[in-house]
């Protein structure tokens, strides 16, 4: 479970030719450098989301093509059949490339009573190679757990689960832990990121490794080494714009990441929210809503919501506030209750839809929707919760009618934040 230059214009950096566009209020045409455009077809009739599946036959091709990680070549033919989909609906897209750097385990482990146990560098982990003791943290590492114990000088192990990895992290950074491994809470190992670079190594471990673990460290005093053995590499990743010809300046934003992490092939996490923008873009295509929205796949979202962090970071600061809403749809494929989150005025206006979604108070959640909301663009998130594949090489499925469900509220949403019925 996805951030254009700070001036009066609107630029991308983009891959191979130039393009030349304007911004709604902006005097100047800009150019954009590198640009690598893909024109449109002419757009098919609207059809309901119901028909043909077309959402679901998207996730499947998705699926089809195996774990989709940021700077694979898969990711080639995952955007290559994103933008194919969009000209066939009557769009032209972009691609916006960006850059970052990805923490990659050379192997890591720890050692308890020369016992050997393989875990999982977190993205952003510090590397480290320490020995110290083990603290059992209380239920999940919120701040007042970590005050329930000494962990000054020791290495912490919690559960995951609730809040994101950077913040568990963070609460045992500030509480003197020099290391801190997380238990999966469900069957299986997991991949994760912590987003920006920590100071501490971090490590993941396997419910059916850690758990054992944690309890015997609730119980008793145990040294153990922890070595977090990684190097870094640049990967390149490759947002897609779709957009009508001539809108330079969209009222809402929506989007979801295509990327999924080493090993899962990603059904739910995230080919159904890409497939749910898809799918609203062609619905879209031939009324006069499309003038005002612009759709968004975002790349490198698992290793840090990198995609997002890019596009609102080249964004021109008139093209954020222009905007009246960022729209993300992230794991919306399984589970029957759909959720949203976000933005207050957003949230309210969700709660007046005869739609089944409810509305979550407190928090924004950790997707791509947040570097906008950091930006001050309103946002809403959607999204129907965990699922028991979650990261794992079984998230392959995903049910047609709640994709298509998805695709009817957002469509909703647009409307209302539109003023179009």
């Amino acid at each position: 479970m996805l951030s254009l230059l700070r001036s009066s214009r609107l630029i991308f950096s983009l891959v191979s030719t130039t393009l030349i566009i304007g911004i709604t209020g902006c005097p100047q045409s800009v150019s954009l450098s590198g640009s690598e455009i893909v024109e449109p077809q002419s757009a098919q009739s609207n059809v309901s989301p119901a028909a043909a599946n077309r959402a679901a036959t998207d996730v499947q091709a998705l699926v089809s093509l195996g774990p989709r990680v940021a700077g694979t070549p898969v990711m080639d033919q995952a955007s290559a059949y994103l933008i194919e989909e969009y000209r066939k609906a009557g769009y032209a897209t972009k691609i916006q490339p960006f850059s970052y750097s990805k923490v990659e385990d050379q192997g890591s482990n720890l050692i308890v009573e020369r016992t050997t146990i393989t875990g999982r560098a977190l993205n952003g982990s510090e590397a480290g190679n320490l020995s110290a003791s083990l603290v059992a943290i209380p239920n999940v590492g919120q701040i007042s757990d970590f005050e329930q114990v000494n962990v000054r000088g020791a290495i912490a192990i919690v559960e995951r689960g609730e809040i994101r990895f950077s913040e568990k992290a963070t609460n045992a950074a500030a509480a003197g832990a020099v290391g801190l491994i997380i238990v999966n809470n469900a069957p299986g190992d997991f991949s994760g990121s912590l987003g920006d670079g920590f100071d501490i190594p971090v490590l993941s471990l396997s419910q059916e490794q850690g758990r054992p673990l944690l309890k015997q460290a609730e119980r008793e005093q145990l040294e153990i080494t922890l070595n977090v053995n990684i190097t870094e590499r640049t990967v390149t990743g490759r947002n897609i714009i779709a957009h009508l010809a001539g809108v330079d300046q969209p009222s809402i934003l929506v989007g979801g990441h295509y990327d999924s992490v080493q090993g899962s092939p990603g059904a739910n996490d995230n080919a159904s929210g890409t497939a749910v923008v898809l799918e609203m873009a062609r619905n879209l295509a031939n009324t006069p809503l499309a003038q005002q929205v612009w759709f968004v796949a975002f790349d490198g979202e698992e290793d840090g919501l990198h995609g997002s962090r890019a596009f609102v970071r080249e964004a021109d600061s008139q093209f954020l506030s222009n905007l009246k809403g960022m729209l993300n749809f992230d794991m919306v494929g399984i589970n029957s209750a759909l959720q949203a989150s976000g933005t207050p005025t957003l949230t309210a206006l969700v709660g007046t839809l005869d739609q089944p979604v409810s509305t979550v108070e407190g928090g924004i959640g950790g997707s791509d929707h947040v570097p906008f909301a950091s930006a001050d663009v309103p946002v809403l998130f959607f999204n129907r919760g965990q699922d028991a594949n979650y990261h794992t090489p079984n998230d392959l499925q995903v049910e047609a009618d709640l994709l298509n469900e998805t695709t009817q509220i957002g469509l909703d949403v647009i409307r209302q934040v539109l003023g179009s019925r």
